[in-house]
């Protein structure tokens, strides 16, 4: 379940991660929601590893070689003769490999920007449309009642002006 106290300034937000943590709250299991972009560990230090430049290099990896693939395979299955010319012509595999590795290099971007942004997002999660206004919120995964207990007098200590959960504004 996850919890998601609102808050109306960053030094009450920043003392929920404080009470959070007090409380025995993992602190990969808090995140910041805002709608202004604070840098990471302002409110939640919360470094994850990121796929983003490995999905770029594999794609671009996999578009070379199936542009060689295609430029020289092709070249090599439907051989045509040219006077004294090779049959695979290196500037015109290298022209296609290129291609093709600036094009999957790109796809790869894309779907590891996506999966970076964590969307798409099937997952249903707490959510306060005044966020959008302005508020902070701070979301906390909970697996027990008991850690819910804790999270929400965490919360409320520090000054929440609401708490919401995944299945229900509170």
């Amino acid at each position: 379940m996850e919890l998601l106290g609102v808050f109306q300034t960053v030094d009450e937000a920043a003392l929920a991660v404080d009470k959070l943590l007090e409380a025995g709250c993992p602190e990969r299991q808090i995140t910041s929601v805002t709608s202004v972009p604070y840098p990471n560990g302002v409110l939640v230090d919360n470094p994850q590893r990121s796929w983003f430049p490995w999905l770029t290099l594999a794609g671009a990896l996999l578009g070379a070689a199936a542009g060689f693939l295609l430029a020289a395979g092709t070249a090599w299955l439907y051989p045509l003769q040219t006077g004294d010319k090779p049959i695979i012509a290196l500037f015109t595999t290298g022209i296609i490999t290129y291609e093709f590795m600036m094009l999957c290099a790109m796809v790869g971007t894309i779907v590891g920007m996506l999966l970076e942004m964590g969307l798409p997002d099937i997952r249903r999660r707490a959510y306060d449309p005044e966020i959008a206004n302005g508020l902070i919120g701070i979301s906390v995964n909970v697996s027990n009642d008991e850690q819910s207990r804790r999270a929400e007098e965490a919360f409320n200590m520090a000054g929440a002006l609401r708490i919401c959960t995944d299945e229900v504004l509170k």
